[in-house]
């Protein structure tokens, strides 16, 4: 794996991971940046019993040193977290990039599975559905390799075989510029999925690979929904009704997803908010608008970021600006990211923040059957009807 890869992997997490946007952060709220502490009991009675899966996420965040590997407080992170698997990006290195999207993504794949190799105890790949229970009764974290972007494709369909022997499972269409597959959501022609792209929806049918839609423009949204024979998902993402942003989905996008029995994970970045910090109230207000769209059944928590808390440290402000600086080098950075405002929701900002949602949830009166569906049970649900037991 090229050392190129593995930096950015380490740039990539502790800039808040999948960073994807940012919000002003009030002079108000600069105190509640410092990580809060998680709590020696599960806050959510059922929490210990139930799947949990971050439908976007990462191990990491913690910065500890620079040998760019996962640390102890990373494992120790991933074990307060409770979270059984995750969808973890393998193609971060290329995002956006056509030109080194394959050789990083090759290079993601094998510094993961080296990863893996070194924490077996804390660590284990998902490549079926009955894994998630494998890592639930084994106490390990699921890794779920995908993809943000068909980039990794080229031109050349053919590769999925290579990326299924590997181990990618999830295969996001677009990210927010246009590409061989279709229009991301900052193309503003909106032009929707390619013909290219309908051949990638159907062999990733034929593979019984999961669809992946967030990033992707409406109108992309809305042909493959149509195009796939198997139910599909929008990863990580917001509610246009509630904030009208390019990264959120409209209502009938949504629901387009849900009626084909598929999954929606609300995402815990700025775009939650038009203006300020989000905090979590804003978050149970996507997830709870979600819900009344799609149905209980099709809901669930992409978070787009690492495990571990973030610390606002001097090297953390450098690598966050060095990141959204790359980003607006290679044009996929969204309308208002800004090198000094962050994206993490800081009164989540805890390696057991599912737990302390799970905790919200059930204050809003949603019953515990519901919140166990929201934590991991929907997306478990989801992976078994596309891959099979």
């Amino acid at each position: 794996m090229s050392m190129n890869s593995v930096s950015s992997r380490r740039s990539f997490l502790s800039a808040a991971a999948a960073i994807g946007a940012a919000a002003m952060l009030p002079s108000s709220n600069r105190s509640v940046l410092a990580a809060t502490a998680p709590s020696s009991a599960p806050a959510w009675a059922g929490y210990t019993g139930t799947v949990v899966i971050d439908t976007l996420g990462s191990p990491g965040g913690a910065i500890d040193d620079d040998s760019n590997q996962l640390s102890a407080r990373d494992l120790d992170d991933v074990r307060k977290s409770g979270l059984t698997a995750l969808n973890l990006t393998v193609n971060a290195d290329g995002i956006g990039s056509y030109a080194r999207n394959f050789e990083g993504a090759i290079g993601e794949i094998a510094y993961w599975n080296a990863q893996i190799a070194a924490h077996s105890d804390a660590l284990m790949q998902v490549r079926r559905a009955a894994d998630i229970a494998e890592a639930k009764r084994s106490g390990r974290l699921g890794l779920i390799y995908g993809f943000q972007d068909a980039a990794p494709f080229g031109e050349s369909l053919d590769r999925l075989d290579t990326f299924w022997n590997l181990g990618v499972r999830i295969y996001q269409l677009t990210y927010n510029k246009r590409n061989l597959v279709g229009d991301g959501c900052l193309e503003p022609a909106n032009a929707g999925i390619s013909a290219f792209g309908r051949k990638l929806v159907e062999k990733l049918n034929e593979r019984k690979a999961l669809v992946d839609l967030a990033h992707a423009g409406e109108r992309t949204t809305l042909d493959a929904a149509a195009a796939s024979k198997a139910p599909i998902a929008i990863s990580h993402t917001g509610c246009s009704a509630i904030n009208p942003n390019p990264r959120n989905k409209t209502d009938n996008e949504l629901k387009q997803v849900a009626d084909k029995g598929g999954y929606v994970g609300i995402y815990l970045m700025p775009f939650l908010r038009g203006k300020g910090q989000p905090m979590a109230a804003d978050l149970i207000a996507h997830l709870e608008h979600a819900i009344d769209v799609c149905g209980e059944d099709h809901v669930g928590i992409g978070t787009d970021g690492s495990i571990s808390p973030i610390a606002v440290t001097p090297e953390f402000k450098k690598k966050f600006a060095d990141e959204i600086a790359d980003r607006r080098k290679r044009g996929i950075s969204a309308p208002g990211e800004d090198p000094n405002v962050y994206t993490f929701i800081p009164d989540l900002n805890r390696a057991d923040r599912f737990d302390r949602i799970a905790e919200l949830l059930a204050a809003r009166k949603h019953p515990d059957a519901c919140i166990a569906k929201i934590l991991g049970g929907n997306f478990a649900r989801l992976l078994n009807d596309v891959w099979g037991a």
